[in-house]
């Protein structure tokens, strides 16, 4: 575990550093992006009791994953060595036993710790992971095909404006769901190859060059 979360956690700062290269200096509020998320997962799983609904799980997965990009980068602090932080993160998880709450029970624990104490929990965190159906190992396959999306976009103008979110009416989320499915976690060229059938999809559904 502590290697996998050096290595997720070295993804994550190379993201954040194509963002903006002085991201850890900048503090940002990483609990607003938490919480936030935490409201788009309950609205994939369903809350509503007055109408038929059905938890999009896939999805809801996603939004997990989504979380944890924002957690990690909530716990990164100026000098702090990424071995260091894996450590911590690890110890606080190590035999972790989960109370039983469901999809939605612990997505508002996670919500409700982000804003009051405007950081994040990975205690609260792997209660919402186990309860989603996710263990750490789908995590980090699951993360390393999130991250891979995230630098496609940023490859194809996300932050300018340019990049198509939307393909053939559907998010680029699914795709990502969709291209996962078909290809080897445990290859040691996932991440490649999952770019690369990400490029396919978007020149053929947008005609991009």
């Amino acid at each position: 575990m502590q290697q996998a979360l050096e290595n997720m956690l070295a993804m994550q700062h190379s993201m954040n550093t194509r963002v903006h290269e002085q991201w850890i200096e900048q503090q940002f509020a990483w609990y607003r992006a938490i919480w936030i998320e935490c409201g788009e997962l309950v609205e994939h799983y369903g809350y509503k009791w007055w109408k038929k609904q059905e938890p999009d799980m896939a999805q809801v997965q996603l939004e997990v994953i989504d979380i944890w990009h924002f957690g990690m980068s909530a716990l990164f602090a100026p000098g702090k060595p990424q071995r260091e932080l894996a450590a911590e993160i690890a110890a606080e998880v190590s035999g972790f036993e989960p109370a039983g709450l469901d999809v939605r029970e612990a997505t508002e624990a996670l919500a409700q710790h982000a804003l009051e104490t405007r950081s994040f929990s990975p205690a609260r965190f792997w209660e919402l992971m186990l309860a989603a159906g996710l263990d750490f190992e789908t995590l980090y396959s699951a993360y390393v095909g999130k991250n891979v999306l995230n630098f496609f976009r940023q490859d194809h103008g996300y932050k300018e404006g340019t990049y198509a979110k939307t393909w053939q009416g559907r998010e680029d989320n699914e795709h990502l769901v969709e291209v996962m499915d078909t290809l080897d976690g445990g290859a040691g060229d996932f991440a490649d190859q999952v770019y690369a059938a990400l490029e396919q999809r978007y020149r053929e559904a947008t005609g991009a060059a």
